[in-house]
């Protein structure tokens, strides 16, 4: 996959790279990394000698038929796991057990700690149960990875990618093992996951907010949902109006009408 896909994108969208002698050539790390588009699971493993394996929904990989099939063997191919997510606490759970497996092996694991991505732009605040978890299980360093432009490449909804040259910032690997055996202390959970949000945004430069994607993408929802209830009830009653108005100019015709008449009528 990394000749088939790695070297045609890299050859056509010509990633700038910095930081790249951070990564380790060989050994466990966590890779986290801001997520801004679809295509930021293609563009840093293919900046990359080494293999990265991310999580993705299973639905990538359960869809019946040819092109489901296929979907999953193109997944497959660029190292994603599955990971069921009709429950959270289950997906979680899911991810994380995912992420110590490859880690064990000696591999790369990729995560997005803000757990979706970015609705804005914007650096969202980290989710604390997966990367945490997994850094503090394995000891493993985690290396923060800042993704930029790329939400203009591929907004969401956008199928074909826009042509231009997306950037990948590295920062160095932190270390955790201070917290090592903390795993299940939410406090320390929280520390750990601030401090990687933190060196993804000065290597980002992107404005942080301190609140969940997800929950950011809810509050969006429904003010479009609230907006286009808004739309169709002012149109309502603009419809209400127009016939209002209309009915009164009728009335005033059909009054009209018949005063002409009496005069007419009239001896």
């Amino acid at each position: 996959m990394k000749v088939t896909i790695g070297g045609p994108l890299k050859l056509a969208f010509r990633p700038w790279v910095e930081g790249l002698g951070n990564i380790p050539a060989e050994g466990p790390a966590i890779l986290a990394s801001n997520h801004l588009s679809f295509s930021d699971s293609f563009f840093l493993p293919a900046v990359l000698d080494r293999k990265v394996t991310f999580i993705a929904k299973a639905e990538y990989f359960t869809t019946p038929g040819v092109k489901g099939r296929l979907t999953a063997a193109f997944f497959k191919g660029v190292g994603q796991l599955p990971v069921d997510r009709s429950g959270a606490r289950g997906a979680g759970e899911a991810a994380i057990k995912s992420g110590i497996e490859v880690l064990e092996r000696g591999e790369l694991f990729g995560i997005y700690p803000e757990g979706t991505r970015s609705p804005d732009g914007r650096l969202y605040r980290g989710k604390p149960g997966g990367l945490a978890r997994v850094a503090l299980a394995t000891g493993a360093p985690v290396i923060p990875v800042a993704m930029i432009d790329t939400e203009k490449i591929q907004p969401p909804g956008q199928v074909v990618p826009k042509l231009m040259r997306p950037g990948i910032r590295i920062g160095k690997p932190l270390d955790f093992s201070r917290y090592q055996g903390m795993e299940h202390d939410r406090f320390v959970l929280r520390a750990v996951t601030d401090e990687v949000m933190y060196e993804i945004m000065k290597l980002s430069g992107q404005e942080y907010v301190d609140m969940y994607a997800t929950a950011m993408k809810r509050q969006l929802t429904e003010a479009a949902k609230a907006e286009k209830e808004a739309e169709k009830a002012a149109k309502a009653a603009l419809a209400r109006a127009e016939k209002e108005r209309a009915e009164k100019l009728r009335a005033a015709m059909e009054q009209a009408d018949r005063k002409q008449t009496e005069r007419r009528s009239d001896p």
